[in-house]
Parts: structure tokens; sequence; C-alpha cells
């Protein structure tokens, strides 16, 4: 097979670099803070710090989707993870949202990890495509937490 340069393998991109970058940088933040209430108080400023930062349609997304987790799901931490919001249940992450502008796509993306335990059957979805936090968004998000945080 020859390799014409279509199936040639680029590497990282630089959004992703960024984000690993980020990710090591928030590991030794949380090293170096105090006691465990203090990481905690500083990670969920860090979180709204970066929310305060996104842009425009991203920021209204990402303050809903806070808002709706720490209302639904206060057991759930927050803390920045590769430079995006996520919520962690002791220490694993469990849900994050990632703005469209993070790595240039068309839509804004909430996930969960293993952690979530949304489990239904053979297949189910642990990513969910946002353009706007509706209402009744808030309500789907509501229901997947509290399916995902026990």
């Amino acid at each position: 097979m020859s390799n014409t340069g279509s199936d040639k393998y680029e590497g990282f991109s630089a959004e992703e670099r960024a984000a690993m970058k980020e990710h090591a940088q928030e590991q030794k933040t949380a090293a170096r803070r105090g006691s465990k209430a203090d990481k905690a108080a500083l990670a969920e400023q860090d979180v709204l710090a970066k929310i305060a930062g996104m842009q425009d349609a991203d920021r209204v997304m990402a303050e809903r989707v806070h808002a709706v987790v720490t209302a639904v799901a206060p057991r759930l931490a927050p803390k920045l993870w590769y430079g995006m919001p996520a919520y962690a249940l002791d220490g694993k992450i469990v849900c994050f949202f990632q703005s469209a502008a993070k790595f240039k796509a068309r839509y804004a993306t909430l996930g969960f990890n293993d952690q979530a335990q949304l489990d239904e059957g053979s297949m189910w979805a642990t990513a969910f495509a946002l353009t706007d936090v509706t209402p009744e968004v808030e309500e789907q998000i509501a229901a997947l937490l509290k399916r995902a945080a026990g």
C-alpha cells in the first residue's frame, strides 16, 4: 500500500497539544494547593474563571450547565480537566463541558466519562452536542446527571 499523504498520521492538532499542556498545568496547580477544602474552593474558582473567559455562546451554555450540575448533583466537585470545566466524584471526572471554540467545532459538547454509568443496554451515548441550553435541555441534562451521580 502506498502512502499518498491522505492516510498519513499528522499527530495531535495544535488545540489538542494546548489541551494537554493545560492538563499538565492543572495537575501541578492542584498539587501545590493546601487543604482539601482550599483545593475544592480554588478549583471551583478556576472553573468559573474558565467559563467567564469563553466566547459568548459557549459561555452562556457553560454557565447554564454549571448551574444545573451544582443544583442537581452537588456531590460532583467542579474542576478543570484539559482546560475544560468538569465535575468529579471522588476525584474522578464524571462529566465535562467542552466549548465549541476549544477545538474549532461547530457545537459545544457535554460529555460523560465511564464513571457516569449511563449504561443502557449494549450501546449508549456518552457525549451530547449543544447549540443552546434551553429549559428543555436543562431538564435532559438534569436527568442525565441524576443517573450519572447516583
